[in-house]
């Protein structure tokens, strides 16, 4: 470029070349991503594909803005997104991108197949043999071609994990915990029911995401539905739940709460860093929240990064960290339980009413599939409690079992686990 100073001659100098130029490998997460003149561009691998990723940005040095929302940072060595918890380990790819890269013919049975065994890290938790079943499948859609997706559709639904999904041209397979009910039928009901039982007006924000009520017993209800897409960004998502959190804990109120019912029951996940946000405003002491890490080994599921710890820190704002129910159920799911989970460390520790969580905790991996409109979801990360242990299957439990939506009490507009909180 060239500057110009008045009085003193012109200045040429040559911008350096950005030292994250290149093509980088993580550790764990099957991707490898290429930094070029500002843009950024990920491929996902596995043993026989390397196809184009579906996240992508542009950007100046080491700071990409993302077609998803987000910020990606890229240092040497080092990987890390605003959205998103946890730095992923970068290494470079000598001699840049590979050939397969450029030119891929990969078959779409063996891109499934194997980014699930490559990343998926519970195979055994689950008692599926995934070798033999897909096994079974490459023979049946040898000899039923047509049968594609149902085959597909087969191999993931016998895991009953709430974030392995299928897309397939408008087509969607999933398949979540037995016993959990639909959500678009069974959400939207849940939340008018609850919102009946409160006798009290309900204030709301990000479009209906959260909510609270001051009860008249001198408690407060908090709802949160969800910690995703609260505006465009994830920078004015945390913004707008910044501003509702304001006007929630006032340091009036939290002066005078009796107690607060957080209600996490249709929590559908979303981004883990807005959960710690909130998370902020209800304790006055740091304390643990979990600790996460990824499969990094494509023939191994037992191995996994090194674990990465995360820590709630009190808030520099009003802050409420008295007495805490929590309502949870099989609709807390993802970022819901990761919330859930950096709460279980606080002091004094919450109590928890409902029934079991759906146990589905890592961020998605989404991957395309060599077949225009498809694509796959998986997991790949672990959360751990400080004993290195985690909920993954089995959610988080309550300490207090009650029935939680169930449709003669949803139909009979009860709501016994708020009930209960209230008692």
């Amino acid at each position: 470029m060239r500057i110009f100073l008045a009085g003193m001659a012109i200045l040429s100098v040559t911008t350096a070349p950005s030292t994250v130029d290149g093509v980088w490998r993580t550790d764990g997460y099957g991707q490898l991503v290429q930094v070029s003149s500002g843009k950024l561009t990920t491929y996902d691998v596995t043993k026989v594909s390397c196809l184009p990723g579906a996240l992508s940005g542009t950007g100046d040095g080491t700071r990409f803005s993302t077609n998803e929302g987000s910020v990606v940072t890229i240092r040497a060595g080092r990987m890390s997104f605003d959205d998103n918890l946890g730095v992923r380990s970068l290494r470079r790819v000598p001699g840049g991108l590979p050939a397969e890269c450029r030119a891929s013919s990969a078959d779409l049975f063996d891109v499934f197949w194997h980014s699930f065994a490559e990343n998926y890290p519970f195979f055994r938790a689950k008692g599926v043999d995934w070798k033999s079943e897909g096994d079974a499948a490459r023979r049946e859609i040898t000899a039923h071609p047509e049968r594609l997706y149902d085959v597909l559709c087969g191999l993931i639904r016998p895991l009953h994990d709430a974030h392995v999904g299928l897309l397939a041209a408008g087509q969607h397979c999933s398949s979540p915990r037995p016993g959990t009910p639909d959500l678009k039928t069974t959400v939207p009901r849940a939340i008018a029911v609850a919102d009946a039982n409160l006798g009290t007006p309900v204030q709301r924000w990000a479009d209906g995401a959260i909510a609270y009520a001051d009860l008249p017993e001198g408690r407060g209800y908090l709802r949160i539905s969800g910690f995703h897409d609260y505006a465009d960004t994830f920078a004015a998502s945390s913004e707008v739940l910044g501003k509702a959190l304001d006007e929630i804990f006032t340091a009036d109120r939290v002066r005078t709460l009796r107690g607060l019912i957080l209600d996490l029951r249709v929590n559908g996940g979303g981004d883990d860093p807005l959960g710690l946000q909130v998370a902020a405003r209800l304790t006055d002491v740091p304390h643990f929240a979990y600790a996460k890490r990824a499969r990094n080994d494509p023939d191994d599921p037992a191995k996994f990064t090194v674990p990465q710890p995360f820590f709630v820190q009190p808030a520099a704002a009003p802050r409420y960290p008295g007495p805490l129910t929590v309502l949870i159920g099989n609709l807390d799911v993802s970022a819901g339980e990761t919330f859930l989970q950096a709460l279980l460390n606080r002091r004094p520790r919450p109590v928890l009413i409902g029934q079991p969580t759906q146990g589905a905790f890592s961020d998605l991996m989404e991957r395309t599939l060599p077949k225009p409109g498809w694509k796959v979801a998986l997991p790949n990360e672990e959360y751990l409690d400080p004993h290195g242990r985690t909920y993954d299957g089995a959610g988080i439990g309550p300490d207090v079992p009650v029935p939680v939506f169930a449709p003669d009490d949803l139909a009979a507009g009860r709501d016994p686990a708020l009930a209960a909180a209230r008692r």
